[in-house]
């Protein structure tokens, strides 16, 4: 089967099936090959099974929360060298699973994915967190709980530490809340991945390619109304009127709020005018 409808046949299992977990690094890597469409995924994915084994050799299965860790890091960072990309945090490649495991670097959350993959390979108990501009993780559960950061080096964050880097993320006024510490769903961890790229293409003025990432995270989450709305504004900014019409349309069919549904309105008008 060729790449592209093995992809998009599993992002729309995604898309389509309950909101629990999956295969996330098998998933990241389906994303990463629509642009990397001609290279074979079958070392990538010896090198996450690659990862459990090493795991598995320096632990019992049954460690805590700080053993486990212990572990990761040690296959994850000393092992295998992955870091997070400080010098060029905005390179389009630090998204793109399949070059984070060429290059042993990348965003938070990519890194994340490793780290959620290979601690799901030995049954811990691991979940990426809703912490705005810096994806961390929580490892174990109940008591011993701890939050990592995959970007540095897998290191924990103590509640103080949390606060001074959500004051730097967000402004001296902003507060730790319950909802930093929610737990988010692989198909949110996805559409954060994707997330990275489509505001770096959009930041490059890229209308299309920004357009396609939209496309891939809708056969992930289909109900989404917002990446409706964004499709269509993209497609509508190059020049794809008909595209731009079909994706608010869908927006339209998702949205409840009355002035998105207006403003949604006033598009279209506009759209169908431009076509005829």
């Amino acid at each position: 089967m060729a790449a592209d409808k093995e992809t998009t046949r599993l992002l729309s299992q995604i898309g389509s099936a309950p909101n629990d977990p999956f295969d996330l690094g098998e998933a990241a890597l389906a994303l990463a090959s629509f642009d990397r469409p001609q290279v074979p995924l079958d070392r990538y994915r010896n090198h996450l099974d690659e990862l459990g084994s090493d795991v598995s050799q320096l632990v019992n299965g049954a460690a805590n929360p700080d053993d486990q860790l212990a572990a990761l890091n040690n296959v994850l960072v000393d092992k295998h060298g992955y870091v997070g990309d400080q010098l060029n945090y905005d390179d389009l490649q630090n998204a793109n699973l399949i070059r984070v495991i060429d290059r042993r670097k990348g965003l938070p959350v990519a890194l994340g994915i490793l780290y959620i993959h290979t601690a799901r390979s030995q049954g811990w108990a691991i979940t990426g967190l809703a912490f705005p501009g810096h994806f961390l993780l929580r490892l174990g559960d109940g008591a011993n709980r701890l939050v990592l950061d995959p970007f540095h080096s897998g290191i924990t964050r103590a509640p103080h530490e949390l606060r001074d880097l959500l004051k730097a993320m967000s402004g001296n006024d902003a507060e730790l809340r319950p909802e930093h510490y929610a737990e988010v769903s692989d198909r949110d961890i996805l559409l954060r991945l994707q997330n990275n790229i489509k505001l770096r293409l959009i930041q490059q003025k890229d209308a299309i390619g920004a357009e396609a990432v939209i496309a891939r995270m809708l056969k992930i989450a289909p109900e989404q109304s917002l990446l409706w709305w964004e499709a269509g504004l993209l497609n509508a900014q190059a020049g794809r009127l008909q595209a731009a019409i079909q994706s608010i349309e869908q927006f339209m069919e998702r949205e409840t709020r009355p002035q998105a549904l207006h403003e949604a309105v006033s598009l279209l008008q506009k759209l169908r005018g431009e076509l005829n």
